[in-house]
Parts: structure tokens; sequence; C-alpha cells
């Protein structure tokens, strides 16, 4: 896909240039990666003794710019611009925990000592790829028929970090169409103790300015069709159902109450990670769209069937 070549909203312009020239002058880490609240960020050797339960959010230099996060239930991250020239891009990816405890910078710090996360220690692990996909819950715009994709986020800011709450946005491009300036959208994301779910407001403004009634694609990846998809338009929520290592897997999105769904297709894989179930909606007056993503896992033993995990996304959606 190639990469978008873009022009800055106006309010942004000026923090841009400075950070650029600041940049060049080896002031200030890269542009792609500026932060309100720096995030701590623990050596190979960190060892975390608080087992809490707690949600957590943060950068990861460490892992190829990385944003993760998490709460008591799941766990999450997306991809940054260290992997701008990989099939990575703006999907979700899902970590699978089964413990309360924060698990972030135990899994990450562990993977620097050869502890790989890919692997179930006891913890938990990830297994679920995402690639070029959407992941659990990433988006795209719907455009004649089709999902046109951002890349990796170009900027991060944490807002808030506490045991109950985590809130941290991502900016995200699209590329420029003919005679039209890029699409920019910023997703503020919100996790909260005690539920699969986490929370995503996504804003999309062209030129500094919302954009209103923009067609929007959630989705879900299907695995190259090895999970089930099931819908309920009415209610505004699509779910997945797979087994992944002998063991099940719901992931989900539940629309926001204002938001309907347009329409729910499924797309057939035509190749690796082209699978998918998408929900099509648009954003508001505000250029605004907010929802739900989340999955449950038959081995943390809150939701052993697909029939428990459509429970919670009909309950999340009343």
């Amino acid at each position: 896909m190639p990469r978008p070549t873009f022009r800055l909203p106006r309010a942004r312009v000026v923090v841009a240039s400075l950070a650029v020239f600041a940049e060049l002058l080896g002031l200030m880490p890269s542009l792609s990666a500026q932060p309100a609240t720096q995030a701590p960020v623990p050596s190979a050797t960190t060892a975390v003794t608080d087992r809490a339960p707690a949600t957590g959010c943060r950068f990861v230099p460490e892992r190829m710019d990385d944003f993760a996060w998490e709460n008591d239930q799941v766990a999450f991250r997306t991809y940054g611009p260290a992997l701008r020239a990989n099939p990575e891009d703006s999907g979700i990816d899902c970590w699978l925990k089964r413990v309360p405890y924060p698990i972030l910078d135990l899994w990450y710090s562990g993977e620097k000592r050869g502890v790989s996360y890919h692997q179930d220690h006891g913890e938990g692990y990830d297994p679920y790829h995402v690639g070029s996909s959407r992941g659990c819950g990433g988006l795209a715009l719907w455009r004649d028929e089709k999902m046109v994709l951002s890349d990796t986020y170009v900027a991060w800011r944490v807002i808030e970090r506490s045991p109950e709450r985590s809130v941290f946005e991502l900016d995200y491009l699209y590329p420029a169409t003919s005679g039209e300036a890029p699409i920019a959208e910023t997703k503020r994301i919100s996790i909260r103790l005690g539920e699969p779910f986490c929370r995503i407001e996504a804003s999309f403004t062209r030129g500094g300015q919302a954009v209103a009634d923009l067609a929007i694609a959630i989705g879900i990846t299907t695995h190259d069709g090895k999970a089930k998809p099931t819908f309920d338009p009415q209610k505004r929520w699509m779910s997945c159902w797979e087994v992944i290592d002998k063991s099940g897997l719901g992931t989900g999105v539940v629309l926001g109450g204002s938001f309907k769904a347009a329409k729910l297709i499924e797309i057939k894989p035509q190749g690796p990670d082209t699978g998918h179930v998408l929900m099509i909606t648009q954003t508001n007056a505000s250029g605004v769209l907010s929802y739900w993503a989340g999955y449950g896992w038959e081995k943390a033993a809150r939701y052993k069937t697909s029939a428990d995990w459509e429970k919670a996304l009909q309950n999340k959606a009343k």
C-alpha cells in the first residue's frame, strides 16, 4: 500500500514545524512519538513486584514503537512508526492474559531476556495474529465498497493513567484522494477495571475541520476464515469465535448507543490477513465515532463458549 503524503491540520502546523526543527538539532526524540505524559520504560531486568489489579498504558520504544494497554481482564497493543515499512498498520492486537495483575512490563521485559510472550508461561501469551488485518476493532474508511487503511500511528499522548482507568490518544493519517486534503484520525482509547472491553472514540478531520457522515468500517479479523462470525445489527454488535491452540477465543465490537450499523458483512479471505467481518457505520455531526472492542478467552475461565461471549456483548449493548 502506498504511503500517504499529507499536510497536517492547521492547528498543528507550528507545533510540528518546531518539533521537526528540534529533532534535526537533536533536542528531542522523533516527532512520531511525542508524549503528553511520559510513561516509564522498564529495563530488560526490571522486576515487577506489585501484583495488584490495575489498568495501564504505555509507549513501548524497546519493541518497535508498540503502544500497549491493559486492565485486569484483557490486554492489547497496536503498532507504531518503527514498523512503517512492515505489513503491520493500524490493526489492534489481543494479548491473551489469564491473571488479574499487570503483564505488559513483565512480558516486554521478559522478551528482552529471551522469555517469549508468544508462549504461555502461566500468565497468558500472544497467539493472536494481526499483520495487516484490522485485528480486534481496527478501523478503515469505507469507499466504493472497499476498506481504505491508514498506516501505523504517527503520534501518541497519555491523558490519564491510574489503577482504575487509563486513557490515551493515537493519531493516524489516511492517504489523500485526488483534489482533497487527507483525512486525519485521532483515537482516544480508555480502559477501566472489571470488563473485557476498551472504549474507542475516533475523531476524523480534514484540514482541521470535522468530517461528518463519513463512512467507516470497524473490522475483526476472521484469521483467514477460521473464526465464525455472529451479527446483531439491531443491538449494534458483532462477534467472532475461534479456537486457537485448543482454546476458544471470542472477539467483538459494540457500537456506541447513538450510532447505527448501516450493514454488517463478512469478507471472505483472498489472501493472508484479508478475511474480516465488518460493521459499516458513519461519523456523527462532530466527525466522531464511538464503540467498544474486546475479547473473552476460554483459558481465562470467564467465557467458556461462544454463547457466553455473545451474552457479554449483548449486555454491553443494552
